[in-house]
């Protein structure tokens, strides 16, 4: 007779998620900033900080892409999802197929099951958020949805014809995040809120940095949607995709800048979709720059 080994999980058991983080303190991480020069470069190409037991941060190397943008990977019973594939797509340079393969097989050593998926979605479809799919492409029970917003929106249930369409939806067993569309920094943009942990990813759209408007009324009304969404939902903290300020309100770094050591954390409160829809209202239906301490609204031409 064999005795099964009472800490090993029946992998045809799908373990239930625990070891939730729903809180607003502080992330509580120093992330890579860059180096004063490349032959000073000791940072890894991805910097991997573990939220909490099935929610990983990862940040670009500045020295690789100056753009450095975060990326998410969130676990759920049946699949996980990871949220933009970064700034290079060279796996040399940025090997993120490999350093989300060693994370998925950690997360399933301790939470064994027989198959599990992955999908990977952007906020939007810019090149520093989109650049690593081709790594993706030929991986085993993975989907990678294409960052067009006929693709991404419907694979999301986002209405694309609906100016004020209600969120869409996906499922990751135990775990659903719910999908925003959010036109005003690119017209396919999308903001996902994990209830999970509470965090509201951003993208582009909201972030400690230059937010770059190519759609002023269409940015406007985003902002009402996010505004009106927290309301009812129990938001803890926005992440955008980058940060580009310095600890000095109102400062930025200047564009390109690979060196950056005194930036502010990479969270900020949800109060801070009330300051921007301040600014918005203070600039009224002419596009205009605008400074606050955490972020400068820049309005730009479509494609820039």
């Amino acid at each position: 007779m064999t005795i099964a080994d009472p800490l090993v999980q029946d992998p045809s058991v799908p373990e239930p998620l625990v070891g939730q983080r729903h809180s607003t303190e502080p992330l509580g991480v120093r992330w890579i900033h860059g180096s004063p020069s490349a032959k000073h470069d000791a940072d890894p190409e991805l910097q991997v900080h573990w939220v909490d037991p099935h929610t990983a941060i990862l940040r670009q190397n500045k020295a690789v892409d100056y753009e450095a943008p975060f990326l998410f990977l969130l676990f759920g019973e049946a699949r996980a999802a990871l949220i933009d594939t970064g700034a290079t797509a060279d796996p040399e340079l940025m090997p993120l197929r490999r350093t989300v393969d060693e994370l998925i097989a950690g997360w399933l050593r301790r939470h064994p099951r027989p198959e599990y998926e992955l999908v990977v979605l952007h906020t939007h479809a810019h090149g520093d958020h989109v650049a690593g799919d081709a790594q993706f492409a030929d991986r085993p029970r993975t989907v990678v949805v294409p960052a067009d917003r006929t693709a991404a929106w419907a694979f999301l249930g986002i209405a694309v014809d609906e100016a004020d369409a209600p969120p869409g939806r996906l499922e990751l067993g135990g775990r659903s995040l719910r999908a925003i569309g959010a036109p005003g920094h690119e017209r396919s943009a999308v903001v996902f809120f994990d209830p999970w942990t509470g965090f509201l990813l951003t993208g582009d759209t909201v972030y400690r940095g230059r937010l770059y408007v190519e759609d002023w009324p269409a940015y406007s009304r985003t902002i009402d949607r996010l505004i009106a969404f927290a309301q009812y939902h129990p938001v803890t903290q926005v992440l955008g995709c980058h940060i580009e300020m310095t600890s000095e309100p109102g400062v930025d770094y200047p564009i390109r800048t690979t060196y950056q050591p005194d930036e502010p954390p990479l969270e900020l409160p949800p109060e801070v979709l009330g300051r921007i829809r301040a600014v918005l209202d203070e600039a009224g239906d002419v596009p205009a720059r605008r400074v606050d301490a955490d972020f400068i609204v820049w309005p730009t031409e479509p494609g820039e």
